[in-house]
């Protein structure tokens, strides 16, 4: 999730006192990094994925599941049994937001050769393994992206009632502060995004309506104070807290690229890809207990941490604060990196100009200055007191303060200070998939397409405008099937990674009006005639030209049927398949509301389906051992 510092944290009041000079000091860190790195070249491509984890305990008893709150246990153990006594462990673990969250990554990075394609799912079921060795009989690990009854009563384990007190972490009616990770960053981030916005979060998902869900469907607070009647709005479900949004599960990718032009180009072509991608791995139809509207956690992750302010907000006019801010810090990117994409750049950018001019000042070029100093008109949101003073020239702590709590689609990562590792460039949209198989096919899809990307000089880009209104789209409920989405239709217009321009068209004017159209899914992924080639087959023929092992060929094969069968609808979502299997529960009233035996049921059948004791023939088909011909 981001910087864990140790230390004490400061409270939003003294975090505040110290916000400029932690901006000042992080462009200063961010410029020190780029005159020594700028020039870097020749970076092995490298790539790894980070899958986060949710715990759960079974009552079988009394048919109950709920989180299991022994996360920091977990973690604690697996680093001490790998990475603090063997450096090359292949799998590492690191906390994450809620107490009953795990973060595995492979312990090394992947390279550039084919055969790597085939080590990730084995990779991904070791990491498994060591957790599940970690639990009781009637404990589990899920890679699922949203827990069911999350904030519904009595849902973790040990079991503690939320409080209202103004001295606690998110004061929520919902969420206990026992659920949030014990390192203190994750509870100042909750405490000091609160203070900073001058109220709760407020979450408001779309509930949906079936033949017997209450019309208008309004929600009732016991325990509220008032604030929650003001905020709830009429059919929708109300939540109230940061863990309602950081306490989900994602799945993301990180590729090392050769150099920083590189890096900015894929920033750049994997932009328009993060809804589609989403609306592909959908996998989070359900919020406190109730089915929503809704098949992703995006809006929800994103209304969580929105610490702004009214005033930034625009409901009221600017006095203390400086800028009004059109997003949440967890959203979609706001511009292009390269030159290639500069005259995409549609969206009004905030920024903060003092930033902007001295990272001119400092030689760095427009397009990433105006980058830096949009991320930097946010202020830090957490502190340590610890780690106040530092040496710009060997430490970067205040940049990431920024950067790492800028929770974006794509984030363009600079290399550390005093480190082997590159730039870098992070895949953020995917949800987390049920099985090791499923994320191992998202994560090599996304990977296999960087390769084409740059092996083709593929140029994807559309105005940023519509990438947004594609944002919107691919949460929607079935919107793999039902939405139609911006796509650029001649996506061969090559832009140079390494010169960082793009030729003139063939006419000599600006087709950027012509170069996209509304497709489906399935068009993007699979192709059709005379539309789009799509970009399966332009995998399969990059895969054509390369050496690839049996082995390897039929993992990608199976990988690339499941993505491919997502996109035409002949697979279901993760989020269209939990819907069903709600639906035809026969607990369920069709009331959009998810009982605790329907959680139950529903989680012991999705344990058994990771773990490989059932099939799913709906979600995934069966692997093939031999690869046909022309695949």
């Amino acid at each position: 999730m981001g910087l864990l510092s140790q230390g004490s944290p400061l409270s939003w009041a003294d975090t505040k006192k110290h916000a400029d000079y932690v901006r000042e000091h992080g462009v200063r860190q961010f410029i020190n990094i780029y005159n020594r790195l700028k020039e870097r070249q020749g970076d092995v491509l490298k790539w790894g994925d980070e899958v986060e984890y949710i715990l759960v305990a079974f009552d079988h008893s009394a048919q109950r599941a709920r989180v299991l709150l022994k996360g920091e246990d977990v973690v604690e153990t697996l680093q001490a049994l790998g990475e603090n006594v063997n450096p090359n462990h292949p799998s590492l673990w690191r906390p994450e937001y809620g107490s009953y969250m795990v973060e595995g990554t492979p312990g090394q990075p992947y390279g550039c050769t084919m055969a790597d394609f085939n080590t990730v799912e084995s990779n991904m079921r070791l990491r498994r393994k060591e957790v599940l060795a970690q639990l009781r009989s009637n404990e589990t690990i899920f890679s699922i992206t949203t827990f069911p009854r999350l904030g519904c009563p009595g849902f973790t384990v040990p079991e503690f009632e939320p409080k209202q007190d103004e001295a606690g972490a998110s004061k929520s009616l919902f969420f206990p502060d026992q659920a949030i990770n014990k390192h203190p960053r994750f509870s100042t981030l909750t405490r000091n995004i609160r203070h900073r916005r001058g109220e709760k979060v407020v979450i408001n998902v779309p509930i949906f309506k079936d033949k017997k869900t209450p019309s208008p469907f309004v929600d009732h607070f016991p325990n509220d104070d008032g604030e929650a009647a003001r905020a709830a709005k009429p059919n929708h479900i109300y939540m109230d807290a940061m863990g309602f949004g950081m306490g989900n599960c994602c799945l993301q990718v990180t590729f090392q690229a050769c150099s920083i032009a590189e890096a900015r180009y894929l920033y750049d072509q994997l932009a328009p890809l993060c809804p589609i991608m989403m609306a592909l791995s959908a996998a989070a139809p359900f919020y406190r207990g109730y089915v929503s509207d809704v098949d992703c956690r995006w809006g929800v992750i994103s209304a969580s941490v929105d610490d702004r302010t009214r005033e930034e907000r625009g409901l009221e006019p600017l006095k203390t604060c400086k800028f009004r801010i059109s997003k949440s810090r967890y959203d979609s990117i706001d511009s292009y990196l390269s030159q290639c994409g500069a005259k995409y750049n549609d969206i009004e950018l905030t920024k903060d100009e003092a930033v902007y001019q001295q990272l001119l000042d400092a030689g760095i070029d427009h397009l990433l200055a105006q980058h830096i100093a949009h991320l930097f008109i946010r202020d830090p949101l957490t502190l340590f007191e610890e780690k106040i003073y530092l040496d710009d020239e060997h430490e970067s702590d205040h940049f990431e303060n920024i950067q790492s709590t800028n929770w974006q689609t794509m984030r363009f990562k600079p290399p550390p200070p005093n480190s082997t590792i590159g730039w870098r460039v992070e895949f953020r949209p995917s949800e987390a998939q049920l099985t090791d198989f499923e994320n191992s096919a998202y994560v090599v899809f996304v990977v296999l397409l960087t390769r084409v990307i740059l092996s083709y000089n593929l140029n994807f880009l559309i105005p940023l405008s519509k990438v947004d209104e594609n944002m919107k789209k691919a949460q929607k409920r079935d919107a793999v099937r039902q939405e139609m989405f911006y796509f650029r239709k001649d996506i061969g217009a090559v832009c140079n990674p390494v010169l960082d321009s793009c030729p003139p068209c063939a006419n000599g004017t600006d087709s950027q009006d012509e170069s996209y159209i509304l497709m489906s899914v399935d068009t993007i992924i699979n192709g059709k005639e005379g539309v789009f080639p799509g970009l399966i087959p332009i995998i399969n023929s990059y895969l054509e030209n390369m050496e690839v092992d049996v082995e390897t060929r039929c993992s990608i094969y199976n990988y690339l049927r499941l993505i491919r069968k997502r996109a035409s609808g002949e697979l279901m979502t993760m989020a269209r398949w939990l819907r069903e299997f709600v639906g035809a529960h026969p607990e369920y009233r069709h009331d959009s509301v998810i009982t605790d035996r329907i959680n139950y049921d529903l989680l012991v059948h999705c344990d058994d389906i990771a773990r490989g004791k059932a099939d799913c023939p709906e979600l995934f088909d069966k692997p093939i051992h031999k690869p046909p011909e022309h695949s």
